[in-house]
């Protein structure tokens, strides 16, 4: 099933699907495909980065539960509060300093709700669940990254890609392109 067309209907459908992996992981303690990170960090960074990022431009979230003590708490209220800043506020004009001036809505979409995205597969890894992630979307959030690699890579964003056959599946693309690995199972043999 395909993605919705508008950044507010995305977000939902994007942040409520990684809120049904965040309520079935069964251990915040286990390791991630991201290097260095467990399941309740792949949260954390979700939940720690856009509240500054939207203050670099003037907006404010109100600060929620600490995913330290309650990670499905913490990304409800995250989501909650992100998906009403869409709905009520997604036609504004919002510029950040390294970023540039988009509709906020747009802005939302494009570095918050592919992040929510991409991550959903590091936590559904790390649970041993299923990411459900749309193949439509993957490869077009593909194509829009890869005329970009260079940039993309420079940030430090996002590690060395990981060699794929072209005829992987997109969802293994899009992450070997990220810097997972696309095999990368829990050490204790859960698989999704």
């Amino acid at each position: 099933m395909a993605l919705p067309e508008t950044p507010a209907d995305r977000h939902a459908a994007v942040a409520g699907d990684f809120g049904r992996l965040v309520a079935q992981t069964p251990d915040w303690s286990a390791p991630s495909p991201v290097d260095g990170w467990t399941a309740r960090d792949v949260v954390g960074h979700l939940v720690d980065w856009f509240p500054g990022f939207l203050a670099g431009g003037g907006v404010e979230l109100p600060a929620g539960p600490s995913v330290a003590d309650d990670p499905l708490a913490a990304w409800q209220h995250q989501a909650d509060a992100v998906q009403a800043l869409v709905e009520e506020r997604g036609e504004e004009s919002f510029t950040h300093p390294r970023a540039g001036t988009h509709r906020l809505g747009d802005a939302v979409d494009q570095f918050y709700t592919a992040d929510v995205f991409m991550h959903s597969w590091d936590l559904a890894r790390a649970g041993g669940q299923d990411p459900g992630l749309d193949e439509d979307h993957a490869a077009m959030m593909l194509a829009g990254m890869q005329p970009i690699e260079a940039m993309l890579r420079e940030s430090g964003q996002y590690g060395p890609a990981v060699p794929v056959t072209d005829d992987a599946p997109v969802v293994d693309r899009l992450m070997a392109f990220i810097g997972r690995d696309p095999a990368w199972r829990p050490a204790d043999g859960r698989t999704s």
